[in-house]
């Protein structure tokens, strides 16, 4: 299945590092009620998402806020400790951004979101999109057809469209 607008997000367990190391974070529960945006990178410390993807949310957050929505989401097929440390080194944590992990790519497969270009080393990784979710069901739905370019599915892209 490709996820589309107007789909409900299937249930999945993502990770984070928490006060006592890694734990899941519901996706079903996380979106409930809520308005929240999921921005998907290809990898931690790659240089599109570091350079642009990161750094356009970390830009709008604001002016999310402004708009509704109650939660910016970065995620990424790495463990949670990778995804702390980047959140960390990109201002990404202290802006205000949650850093996800999908460390088997479980969900990121599950929305049919998945690719690989060994070449690069990325293996079972996530191609680039961003999305709005209200209530569990996907609103707004932007994926880049190339993982090395950050056009429509920058903070400023998907904020123009909500």
């Amino acid at each position: 299945m490709t996820l589309s607008t107007g789909d409900k997000l299937p249930d999945a367990t993502l990770l984070r590092v928490g006060e006592k190391g890694p734990e899941g974070v519901n996706l079903k529960s996380l979106t409930a009620g809520r308005k929240v945006v999921i921005f998907a990178v290809p990898g931690a410390y790659t240089p599109t998402c570091s350079s642009a993807h990161v750094p356009s949310f970390v830009r709008t957050k604001a002016e999310f806020d402004a708009k509704g929505v109650d939660e910016i989401v970065c995620l990424s097929v790495n463990d949670p400790f990778v995804m702390k440390a980047w959140g960390e080194a990109t201002g990404a944590t202290e802006a205000g951004l949650t850093m996800l992990a999908d460390p088997e790519s479980a969900f990121t497969k599950s929305i049919g979101m998945e690719f690989d270009a060994p070449p690069a080393g990325l293996l079972g990784r996530s191609k680039r999109y961003a999305m709005v979710v209200e209530d569990g069901t996907v609103t707004v739905l932007h994926a880049e057809a190339s993982p090395g370019t950050c056009e429509i599915t920058a903070g400023e892209s998907l904020l123009a469209a909500i």
